[in-house]
């Protein structure tokens, strides 16, 4: 007899499900879209009860043909930093304020002169940003006092489905580590920053384990998603650091790279992994007793989809690839700046803007899109670079749907000077996670070590050694240009 575990990919465009054998073949998924409200200057929000319909649509459908009974075990990966503030009956009090959401910069700055920019680094892993949680708690309270009053508790996405599914409310370490409230080195919410806040802690969930079973579907649950009444339920974790399981990075000091809309470099490590310079940031990891390291770049496959729009409307990335290879490593020297969305590591600046620079009468539309794939490839090389200053790196795991593209992995390769290897399934990476976590909890599976069920390393890029000379002439511009440009970018 097959058993399934079932897999929730709780995205900001979308919930994917993902049936998975024990064994770890991929048999089926769906995915379920919704929208987000984009509003004001910055903000940005869902409706809680579309996150509940999609799972319910999306679990019925992969469902179908499958006994139901064989479902072992369900988890999730789902965006971070969100605030839902819900009643005593986990019925919403008002839309959730999701992660891209920016409103909260007074409340920020308090925290700033009550704590300290260091120190909030040190306590929580985290620069101070008003996309976290806790600042948009404290921004619901000074501006919807009405609805503050009646909030039970503040939960994340994947949170919220859980009580939904179980009836408990929860948040496991990943989650909570990006809230802002999390003394990462203790695994307790911070009392200190809490009292800063004027938040009250008991409008925090209950902390867990990624692995630990939450509860069972209800009655009333089985019968929205079509599961079994009683089928385990367990915690799950942020997207974040999902994705560093679901690419195989789970050993001391294994990096890999994540190449989707935004990417970003992390890894897996047994101790809390600050840098001097703030230019990453650290989660608790999904796995029990490790962190997750970070650093992100905003505007990765958003800037490729940006150049697509502009200079090739509906030609597939496959086609653009080609092109991309009849431009030579460097695109001419052709230099793009990737900030199309501001920046996060290394800049940590708002108000940087994309450019291209040095263009010339020689350069054609095969040049403008590697400088764009390039200029990508710079940025995640400096945040690497920070990582480099504790430990070697010579091999890292690519992810994400940049790493379908041959020409692109070999640029990566080339700039990083770093052996890249590509699993089978590049975009799988926080399903794959949220499948893991679903096993190891309800003992499938004995550690994390078994995701190598899940996991086959197929592809393999060795840096070109011709190109690095070109690359490192072009990163030193790269990074010149940002700081040559620096003040302008206040200028708009």
């Amino acid at each position: 007899m097959a058993q399934y575990i079932i897999a929730h990919d709780l995205g900001t465009s979308g919930n994917k499900a993902t049936l998975f054998t024990v064994g770890g073949q991929m048999v089926k998924s769906c995915t379920i879209p919704y929208d987000v409200h984009f509003f004001g200057k910055n903000c940005a929000q869902q409706n809680p009860s579309d996150w509940w319909g999609a799972v319910c649509r999306a679990t019925k459908n992969i469902l179908e043909g499958v006994d139901k009974a064989d479902i072992i075990a369900l988890s999730f990966s789902a965006q971070m930093q969100g605030c839902l503030l819900v009643d005593k009956e986990g019925n919403p009090l008002r839309p959730s304020i999701i992660w891209a959401d920016q409103r909260a910069l007074k409340e920020a700055e308090h925290l700033e002169r009550e704590i300290g920019f260091d120190k909030m680094y040190e306590i929580t892993g985290h620069r101070l940003s008003p996309s976290y949680t806790l600042e948009k708690i404290m921004w619901l309270k000074e501006h919807e006092p009405e609805v503050y009053k009646k909030a039970y508790k503040s939960l994340q996405a994947k949170d919220y489905i859980l009580y939904r599914l179980t009836g408990e409310f929860v948040t496991d370490y990943s989650d909570a580590s990006g809230t802002h409230a999390l003394d990462l080195e203790h695994l307790c919410w911070a009392d200190e920053i809490l009292e800063a806040s004027g938040i009250d802690r008991d409008l925090l969930p209950r902390l867990c384990n990624s692995t630990d079973i939450v509860g069972k579907v209800t009655k009333e649950a089985a019968e929205a998603t079509g599961l079994c009444q009683g089928t385990p339920v367990v915690c799950g974790g942020g997207d974040g650091p999902c994705a560093a399981v679901g690419a195989g990075c789970i050993h001391d000091d294994e990096l890999f790279v994540t190449f989707g809309t935004s990417a970003w470099v992390g890894g897996t490590t047994k101790k809390k992994f600050l840098d001097d310079e703030k230019i990453f940031f650290c989660f608790a990891n999904v796995i029990p007793g490790r962190y997750m390291p970070c650093g992100a770049m905003q505007a990765a496959g958003s800037s490729y989809s940006y150049i697509r729009s502009i200079l090739a409307p509906g030609q597939p990335y496959s086609e653009l690839n080609t092109l991309i290879e009849n431009s030579p490593a460097g695109a001419k020297e052709l230099l793009f700046l990737p900030y199309m969305l501001g920046e996060r590591s290394p800049r940590w600046n708002e108000e940087t803007s994309g450019a291209y620079l040095g263009i010339k009468m020689h350069h054609r539309k095969e040049d403008y899109i590697r400088a764009v794939i390039e200029g990508v490839a710079y940025n995640l090389e400096l945040i690497l670079a920070s990582y480099r200053k504790y430990l070697p790196v010579e091999n890292l795991i690519l992810t994400g749907g940049g790493a379908k593209g041959d020409v692109v992995c070999q640029i990566l390769s080339d700039v990083f000077r770093a052996r890249l290897s590509t699993p089978d399934h590049v975009e799988e990476a926080t399903s794959i996670a949220a499948a893991m976590i679903a096993g190891v909890g309800v003992g499938a599976y004995d550690s994390f070590e078994d995701v190598t069920r899940f996991l086959k390393f197929q592809k393999e890029y060795a840096p070109n050694q011709e190109n690095q000379a070109v690359y490192d002439k072009m990163k030193r511009i790269f990074d010149a240009s940002y700081y040559a440009l620096e003040n302008i970018y206040k200028m708009f």
